[in-house]
């Protein structure tokens, strides 16, 4: 084998093996809630996996996962939607009890080259509410219903005059 068309193989292997690489991780308060956002940039249409926990003492804590067991303290207050590269985290009745550094870990099914991890300190006190936008992203059901009756709306209003 030419050793040219060698290396040429390797890279491409090593390139498509990287299927998924997290580009930022946020948080804000929804209410009462926690909200931790994951975006990543996906290259594969494999499964994805995914761990949010948090370390606070020197001790990690697994609040929601596909890849571990979360602990009990969390499994009722804790759950995630993923939708087109996000994966958010939702802590219901978040407290200073729950200030830490939060981490997002993810993987892609067949992703040889390791787990994606970031991490983000989050302190109750400097949190931003999330904003109206990112609201509309979580809850896009309502929005489409609304536009799709938009014309039913006005029909109506035309009948009337």
């Amino acid at each position: 084998m030419n050793p040219t068309v060698g290396i040429a193989v390797i890279l491409t292997v090593l390139q498509a093996a990287h299927c998924q690489m997290i580009k930022d991780l946020s948080a804000c308060l929804l209410g009462q809630s926690l909200r931790v956002d994951c975006r990543y940039e996906n290259k594969t249409s494999n499964p994805l996996t995914y761990e949010f926990s948090i370390t606070k003492d020197n001790r990690k804590h697994v609040i929601h996962s596909t890849i571990s067991v979360s602990e009990n303290i969390y499994r009722n207050r804790a759950n995630v939607t993923m939708h087109k590269n996000l994966v958010c985290l939702y802590l219901q009745s978040f407290t200073t009890s729950d200030e830490g550094v939060y981490m997002c870990e993810l993987k892609a099914t067949n992703d040889y080259t390791g787990n994606q991890i970031k991490n983000i300190t989050v302190i109750k006190d400097k949190l931003e509410k999330c904003a109206g936008f990112s609201l509309l992203i979580q809850n896009t059901s309502w929005l489409l219903l609304l536009l799709l009756s938009l014309p039913l709306l006005q029909a109506v209003d035309f009948v009337s005059l």
